[in-house]
């Protein structure tokens, strides 16, 4: 008994000790992005005053990961501008970040980022161990902790959070043996106590895998990686993201080279799921549809009480004639039903039926809710949970949103329809029983409808003076639903440009350095959805001469076109800018097509023989925005002369070839931010 009591008091004093390790958190700037930090999950400390416009943020709860740390804990309300500790975790790319504005922040909209990241309160989770200095992407690092940490570091030399109940890894490879406290008690299982004098050898742990994703230098999700940590719930990490950090002293531009050609990597893979998982009912059969209405459609009923239960019966006759209509089939349209009233719901999404027949049993036996007309909040919904993968959505086929509304919305629709649109979807209003004159006073947002829709020409729109007459809009609303080359919501920055990259050849620049511009251009053009009917490439490289390396029609295909940049072969000679701009205006853009956004991404190393500020202000008479990027001598002025205007915003310098992957992120968020500004008449 003597020695059970002494042998429990000996652990329980371990226990004790090890509890009061402290954890030091490294500390970072406010300007430190997500995705320049290695780690999948780490806990920092924010330092006070981060709460500025010029730490960007981008989306809501989920953000992308070259939004700022610090300013995004502001705007999720986990530290305020004083300052504190986030707990930070890596999740996979999203399908599309909602701009909003909390807590004195205004966060940006994006339509799809390749890796994303939440924030939380700045206290560990059981069972992880947290780094006590962070990984850089590039060579910097933050400072290292302090002496009293020498033991930790001994302990685990790879500084990533490692759950504790192991999982499996792509590739395990042993790391530094650990040592635990010799004790008669099991082990535990969570986090390993402190390594003590007396401690005994353990068997050696499997450290991380390391993989490295080139365009951003941070990290990438693959297909089977589909268990992520979700905000505010509890399911844990099934497989660690694969992470590299490449040597500091090793060239970037050798670095960049060694994987970045390899096929197939899924770029914007979400790994996320609808939040309402709805099983598809079984099917009588299969139609293939009316093939030349191919549209991913939701319909937003109006389950308000307002409408009344007979007027509901009616909005039910009206919505079971437009599924008829349609001709709903695999190949063709593929329609789903979210009632709202307080608060939105899906009745079904779009892989639950796939024939008129079902989809308009299915509707007659939809109850009515009841509530308010809170359309912005089933704006909001829609845009957030039902175009995703898992509910059917096809990606080939352009999203629309048809709102019923009886009278007038309950809540405020702008914000909401903005974000949906900048996510690519296309809004129709079908406004019945407007307000009077003598109502209008209770409308909470005046103009409601062209605040909401994609287009204010009025063909988005339809007022119907009574729901008895709604059936007389069938064929109307079907016929511009289906009329998918006017969808002009369905166009993103990602997905409709036609992007020139002009790139200099000279002398000066040299093989290798050409080799990292190729690759600057590679890193760019993946991010972008690349087909005849999508974005298109085209390159033209220059000396004293110009070549035509390969047109806008030439490749139709991601790959196709990776490739073709990566045949690109060094041409050597002076540098005559101004006659390339002139030379890439006529054998590119020239034969741009007429619903493109023409861009002009231009590359030098020095300042040109020619003129450029004639040339430059030609193209951008004939509608192409030109962006200019500046290695090593470049001349600012030249820059700012061939730069479309604003000049900050379009023109950008770098004192070295290998810093050229620094502006990736910049160079594709301004060209978002530009698409995203355009007016909507």
């Amino acid at each position: 008994l003597g020695v059970f009591l002494t042998c429990t008091y000996t652990a329980k004093e371990a226990t004790k000790k090890t509890k009061k390790a402290k954890l030091y958190v490294p500390q970072i700037d406010c300007d430190v992005k997500a995705g320049k930090i290695i780690n999948p999950e780490f806990i920092a400390k924010c330092p006070p005053g981060c709460q500025d416009v010029k730490h960007r943020v981008y989306g809501t709860d989920i953000y992308a990961s070259f939004s700022s740390v610090c300013n995004a804990a502001i705007h999720s309300g986990i530290i305020d501008n004083t300052g504190g500790k986030v707990l930070v975790q890596k999740v996979a790319g999203h399908s599309g970040y909602r701009g909003s504005f909390s807590n004195g922040v205004r966060s940006l909209s994006l339509p799809r980022w390749r890796e994303s990241f939440l924030v939380s309160e700045g206290k560990p989770r059981k069972g992880v161990t947290y780094p006590s200095t962070l990984e850089y992407s590039s060579s910097k690092m933050t400072r290292q902790s302090s002496t009293g940490d020498t033991a930790c570091k001994e302990h685990q030399t790879t500084p990533v959070p490692t759950p504790a109940t192991e999982m499996a890894t792509t590739t395990p490879t042993p790391t530094t043996t650990t040592t635990e406290p010799s004790t008669t008690l099991p082990q535990p299982t969570t986090t390993p106590a402190a390594p003590r004098a007396t401690a005994a050898p353990a068997k050696a742990r499997p450290g991380l895998h390391r993989g490295r994703d080139m365009a951003f230098r941070g990290t990438s999700t693959s297909a089977s990686n589909r268990n992520i940590l979700r905000h505010n719930t509890g399911a844990q990490h099934q497989e660690p993201v694969a992470t590299f950090q490449r040597a500091a002293s090793s060239p970037v531009h050798l670095a960049m080279e060694i994987d970045s050609w390899k096929p197939g990597l899924s770029l914007f893979d979400t790994g996320f799921s609808s939040k309402e998982e709805l099983n598809p009912k079984p099917l009588e059969s299969i139609s293939q549809g009316n093939q030349n209405c191919k549209v991913d459609l939701s319909f937003l009923m109006d389950g308000s009480w307002s409408i009344g239960k007979r007027r509901f019966q009616l909005q039910k006759r009206f919505l079971g004639n437009v599924a008829q209509a349609l001709g709903i089939g695999s190949a063709g349209p593929l329609m789903g039903i979210v009632q709202y009233g307080d608060d939105p719901s899906t009745e079904f999404n779009l892989k639950t039926y796939a024939n008129s027949k079902d989809l308009r049993n299915a509707i007659e036996k939809i109850q009515q809710k009841g509530g308010l007309s809170n359309v912005g909040k089933a704006l909001s919904f829609v845009n957030k949970n039902f175009f995703l993968d898992a509910n059917g959505n096809r990606g080939g086929a352009p999203n629309v949103v048809v709102v019923m509304v009886d009278g007038w919305p309950t809540d405020r629709v702008e914000e909401a329809s903005r974000l949906a649109r900048e996510s690519g979807i296309n809004i129709f209003f079908v406004t019945v029983e407007a307000a009077a004159q003598s109502e209008k006073q209770n409308v909470i947002e005046p103009n409601f409808v062209d605040k909401a829709v994609c287009r204010t020409s009025g063909f988005y729109s339809i007022n119907v003076p009574s729901w008895f007459s709604l059936h007389k809009v069938v064929q109307p609303l079907v016929k511009r639903v289906c009329d998918t080359e006017r969808l002009a919501c369905s166009k993103t920055c990602l997905n409709a440009a036609d992007i020139g990259f002009v790139i200099d050849g000279s002398s000066s620049v040299g093989t290798g350095n050409f080799r990292t511009v190729l690759q600057f251009v590679a890193n760019i053009s993946k991010e972008f959805e690349i087909s005849d009917t999508d974005t298109r490439i085209g390159a033209v490289q220059y000396t004293y001469e110009q070549r035509l390396e390969f047109s806008f029609d030439k490749y139709s295909t991601k790959q196709d076109v990776l490739n073709a940049i990566k045949r690109i072969s060094y041409w050597s000679g002076g540098t005559s800018t101004g006659a390339a701009i002139s030379y890439a205006s006529e054998q590119l853009f020239s034969k741009s097509k007429p619903n493109k956004r023409k861009i002009m991404i231009l590359i030098t190393d020095g300042r040109s023989y020619d003129d450029v500020s004639v040339p430059a202000m030609a193209a951008h008479q004939n509608g192409v925005i030109a962006y200019s990027i500046g290695v090593a001598w470049a001349a600012p002025d030249e820059l700012e002369a061939i730069a479309s205007d604003p000049a900050k915003e379009h023109s950008f310098f770098v004192d070295d070839f290998d810093n050229l992957y620094r502006y990736v992120n910049q160079l594709i968020q301004n060209i978002c931010t530009e698409f995203n500004s355009q007016p909507r008449n």
